[in-house]
């Protein structure tokens, strides 16, 4: 007998921090694909920040997922049955969507995993996935350090802000790191090869003066909140921000008073936000480069691995209090 397809519905839309309430376990039969389709047996679920933003009823980038729908997110998995010539059962894929055991795709939206090559399936889900493109976009085409520059992101441990650092090191730029807590400092030094990284949970002004006597040039936006508040007083004159997210604001209603904005054209700053959907012709360029620095020692990441897809909800809630350590992926 074929195996149901699990899913996790939006059950109610979060009026600020979402909790178990919101969320539906569902289970029912699984799809079959049609003519050009493939079906994908989910083996691994990318959790990510800006899945927050799709459960409410708002004007933004992309649709909300609806009530009752199954939650967005990436997944890589096996192909079990295939409409399309391109796909065989067996085959590893990148691309199927949702929170759930089961999903159908067409054919030319997914991206067939290499066998070869020495790269884990779930590294197409963080370090050589959306969170690493991003990264890629935000370091090479919008803060673009220079040589000797200081270059401070936030959420250094995570998954967009750990590669955006070791791309700004490579770049030749002084890379400074804000984190939470000690274990996820010596993480982001010890492991990523930072200069320095800074605990947001101390003096944060003080420490950010004491690294950066000399002021910001680049700043990768991750957090929002009482850390931006930090770092842009600190901005230099002709400096740039990336401006990725504001994971410390997603469950605040209504959203926090911004810091003064007035340096901005003050200081002639650079700021400008971005999404990565918004740079297709980076993908195949990151992902090329990512694997090539994967295979020689250059690129690192960490992993937080939830098992379960019924542990979904708790793990993504998670996410927006900072809990995890890393790229976090549920197994399916």
């Amino acid at each position: 007998m074929a195996e149901n397809n699990l899913r996790v519905l939006l059950r109610e839309r979060p009026k600020d921090r979402p909790g178990p309430e919101h969320f539906e376990l569902s289970e029912g039969p699984r799809p079959t694909a049609a003519k050009g389709e493939v079906l994908v047996r989910h083996r691994f679920l990318s959790l990510d920040p800006y899945m927050r933003g799709r459960m409410d009823d708002a004007a933004s980038y992309a649709r909300p997922v609806p009530l009752g729908g199954v939650m967005e997110g990436e997944c890589v998995g096996e192909v079990v049955e295939s409409q399309h010539p391109g796909f065989a059962p067996g085959d590893w894929v990148g691309g199927a969507r949702g929170w759930q055991r089961y999903s159908v795709a067409p054919g030319g939206t997914l991206l067939k995993l290499p066998k070869e090559g020495g790269v884990p399936p779930t590294a197409w889900l963080g370090v050589l996935g959306m969170p690493g493109v991003t990264a890629w976009v935000g370091v090479t085409e919008i803060g673009q350090p220079r040589p000797g520059e200081t270059f401070v992101v936030s959420a250094a441990s995570g998954a967009v802000g750990g590669v955006a650092g070791q791309v700004a090191k490579q770049m030749g730029a002084r890379v400074i790191g804000i984190a939470g807590g000690a274990e996820k400092c010596r993480y982001v030094t010890e492991t990523l090869g930072f200069d320095a990284c800074l605990d947001h949970r101390g003096d944060l002004e003080a420490a950010l003066d004491a690294a950066c006597p000399e002021g910001i040039d680049v700043y990768f936006e991750n957090v929002g909140g009482a850390v931006q508040e930090a770092v842009f007083p600190r901005m230099r004159e002709f400096g740039r921000m990336a401006f990725c997210g504001t994971v410390a604001t997603y469950n605040v209603r209504p959203p926090p008073p911004g810091p003064n904005l007035s340096s901005i054209n003050r200081k002639r700053l650079r700021l400008q936000g971005f999404i990565v959907s918004d740079h297709p012709r980076a993908w195949p360029v990151w992902r090329q480069r990512g694997a090539a620095w994967i295979r020689d020692g250059r690129l690192k990441w960490k992993e937080d691995v939830v098992q379960g897809l019924e542990n979904a909800p708790e793990a993504f809630i998670g996410l927006l209090e900072g809990r995890n350590f890393g790229k976090l992926v549920v197994a399916l």
